[in-house]
């Protein structure tokens, strides 16, 4: 089973944290977020990773290209020629495989995880996140959760600061979805999403400025077909300097409470 991570956005809202990097590469305690994203994925035992990109995206591939002598020591013998050795690589090799997928500079979320249906079609399930929140939502029992019901979508329903796509909840059934209300109580979508990977396409389309947030959305609460897994632990974006210097804060205090012990490896 995949994990789709959408990395193209441009992070207007936070470009006060940095002018020069995509928001999926602004460091927390030294590693870019989309890393601390992956570790947890790869806690609950999902190894394979495709990253939409867009906005600068080619700064997340010169990330991964060069993963392992960024985070290795490095041998560089200039009598032979520059000949480079790794060593210790195995204290920092993850199991990963990821995908850097081209999806569009200004495409919007539905028109992104649409450009890379060839890579996870032919699994049933998919797994969807945003490359700018951590949590410490048990992924395990979010998929576990998703085969129970048999819906084409299920999205994790976290407590809001007041600005995200509300969710109304009867029960785990989702009976609406409003993006971005003015005011809003209860839960909000927080992102971490399991997705049927045969039956989700009709909702999203082949256009490209489709945002995932509104009629797909919409579509799928209307039918029927959208399930809301409820976490009530910790959830955090990362949209604006005060949250970025927040999570950094957590990190440099030891109270991250999405460190997992892969971090440590």
């Amino acid at each position: 089973m995949k994990v789709v991570i959408l990395c193209g956005g441009q992070g207007t809202r936070i470009r006060d944290a940095s002018e020069l990097l995509p928001k999926p590469m602004l460091p927390i305690g030294g590693r870019p977020i989309v890393w601390h994203i992956m570790k947890q994925y790869s806690h609950f035992g999902f190894d394979e990773f495709v990253l939409c990109l867009g906005y600068k995206g080619w700064l997340i591939k010169e990330y991964f290209l060069n993963y392992r002598a960024m985070h290795d020591d490095l041998c560089v013998d200039l009598r032979a020629g520059g000949a480079v050795s790794l060593l210790g690589a195995s204290a920092t090799h993850e199991p990963w495989r990821v995908t850097l997928a081209e999806t569009g500079e200004l495409s919007m979320t539905g028109g992104r995880v649409g450009a890379v249906r060839r890579y996870v079609e032919h699994d049933d399930l998919f797994l969807l996140t945003y490359g700018d929140g951590v949590s410490d939502v048990d992924l395990g029992a979010l998929v576990a959760f998703h085969r129970s019901h048999g819906r084409v979508l299920t999205v994790t329903a976290v407590h809001p600061p007041g600005r995200f796509g509300e969710l109304a909840i009867e029960g785990t059934s989702v009976r609406s979805f409003n993006e971005k209300p003015q005011t809003t109580e209860g839960y909000i979508n927080g992102g971490f999403m399991v997705c049927d990977a045969k039956r989700i396409w009709p909702y999203l389309g082949h256009d490209p400025m489709t945002l995932f947030e509104k009629e797909p959305m919409q579509r799928l609460a209307q039918e029927d077909e959208l399930r809301a897994y409820v976490h009530e632990g910790f959830w955090q974006p990362m949209d604006t300097l005060r949250e970025y210097q927040l999570l950094n804060e957590l990190w440099a205090n030891g109270r991250a409470p999405w460190r997992w012990p892969e971090h440590a490896r």
